[in-house]
């Protein structure tokens, strides 16, 4: 089994700027392999649909591929190369050998989804040029147990030997476990500094099979997405989990580092200072949120349930700029795109798709599975009864006169999707525009949902 730790990297300042020099070495090289691809792919194809009669196509070249590519290496590393844009003289000599093979093997690799698809068929956009602050790793292969160096100095360090850099100190936060032999190094370039990531295999570890498991009223959770006021989570076991919105916290220092960084001249000493700080604050942010989610998803797996029904959402639609509206004098009308920019940024806050990730990961180590499920009507319909009660997002309690119950519709909605994962929600079609309900067999479960429903404490029945 294969698996990654990742350290704090201290360099040397002679050592710093060699890799910072690697770097822009590795990101020339993938923007020129890049160049030549999209060369390739503009001057040997004709649009069908706007073909002329009579066109001239030019000389079809060999398409080029990840050997064609690293061939060209050999004659590259004979000279300096001159950078035409900047007057810079990189050097290729100075790199070791399968970094540069492996920034071919990345650029193969993204402009074949591109173009192809991955192995599920599904293609990626378009490859676009690293800028600077956008190329920040290099892969070393055919590390082994010699590049390292243990030295005890508190149980803290380790030194790494790497080809053509030479000794590097690294902040051992957690031994290297016994048995694991080091495959691969990766080092990269981060906004606080350097860290190096260790791929390393142990073949007494086995590889995990988890068991085929039935979900079951008692061993399955449905857990609904919010993204209503401090709420991140509500589970139908009728908790709530809060959000921690760090983005919208720190928004005003953010905004105030990007006024100030526009300020002042580009390329100046301050300008590059204020946009390290703005770096820092980016990925406290980002660790923040991801350490936020660790725990959450920590927290629901100490419940015990083998089964984790989620939201199967649109991410990239939720977040989706609304699209104009143009009136016949050509102006343009209100949209509601004002309202819509908040909503976004709240959705990108909550990085539902990083969490629901970081939960099947911590779901399967214990021996559980996420399961996705379609959330259509499970906002709106009542748990216990056919009944279509959530119809406005402004709704958030229904009081039931019949069973004297105040109803929580998130609480609702997380019930909703326990049911629609083992199959006893009702089937739903639209007629004249309204939803009606076709089958159901929500009488055998309203026991149950009635049972979890009146067992939470709401602050309206406190009162």
């Amino acid at each position: 089994m294969k698996y990654a730790y990742q350290y704090r990297l201290c360099p040397t300042s002679q050592q710093k700027a060699m890799l910072n020099h690697w770097l822009r070495v590795c990101q020339y090289w993938y923007n020129r392999m890049l160049g030549e691809r999209f060369d390739w792919w503009e001057q040997n194809r004709c649009p069908v649909n706007a073909c002329p009669l009579i066109c001239h196509l030019p000389e079809l070249k060999e398409r080029p591929n990840y050997y064609s590519q690293k061939r060209q290496l050999p004659d590259i590393k004979d000279d300096l190369v001159l950078v035409k844009h900047s007057g810079e003289l990189l050097n290729f000599s100075e790199l070791y050998s399968t970094i540069l093979q492996n920034v071919c093997k990345r650029v193969d690799k993204a402009f074949e989804r591109f173009i192809r698809g991955d192995y599920n068929g599904k293609r990626s956009g378009k490859p676009r040029f690293k800028g600077g602050s956008r190329y920040r790793t290099m892969v070393f292969d055919g590390a082994d147990d010699a590049w390292m160096k243990f030295c005890t100095i508190n149980g803290e360090w380790l030194f790494m030997t790497l080809p053509k850099v030479g000794l590097l100190q690294v902040r051992t936060h957690r031994p290297i476990p016994d048995g694991a032999t080091l495959k691969q190094a990766l080092v990269t370039k981060k906004a606080d500094g350097w860290y190096i990531s260790l791929i390393l295999s142990d073949p007494t570890v086995p590889e995990f099979n988890p068991d085929e498991i039935i979900p079951t009223w008692e061993n399955s959770l449905g857990i609904d997405a919010v993204l209503h006021e401090d709420t991140y989570l509500a589970t139908s076991d009728g908790e709530k989990l809060p959000s921690l919105k760090p983005l919208r916290k720190n928004e005003a220092k953010k905004a105030s580092l990007q006024s100030k960084r526009n300020a002042r001249k580009k390329g100046s000493h301050r300008r590059r200072k204020l946009a390290k700080q703005e770096g820092r604050l980016g990925q406290r942010i980002a660790r923040s949120r991801k350490d936020f989610q660790y725990k959450t998803a920590h927290k629901l797996r100490r419940t015990g349930k083998k089964v984790f029904f989620v939201e199967k959402l649109n991410l990239k639609g939720l977040s989706k700029r609304n699209n104009p509206k143009q009136a016949e004098d050509g102006t343009y009308l209100p949209n509601g795109q004002s309202a819509k920019s908040g909503l976004n940024k709240s959705w990108n806050d909550a990085a539902f798709g990083q969490f629901f990730s970081i939960l099947e990961y911590i779901a399967a180590k214990a021996g559980a599975v996420v399961i996705e499920k379609d959330p259509a009507y499970t906002s709106q319909l009542l748990a216990y009864r056919d009944e279509f009660v959530f119809t406005d997002c402004s709704i958030r309690e229904y009081w039931d006169e019949q069973e004297k119950l105040w109803v929580d519709r998130d609480i609702n909605a997380a019930i909703n999707l326990k049911r629609l994962g083992l199959d006893v929600f009702p089937s739903i079609k639209r007629r004249r525009g309204n939803p009606v309900v076709v089958a159901s067999i929500t009488n055998s479960t309203s026991k149950e949902v009635l049972t979890a429903l009146r067992s939470i404490r709401s602050p309206r029945s406190i009162a």
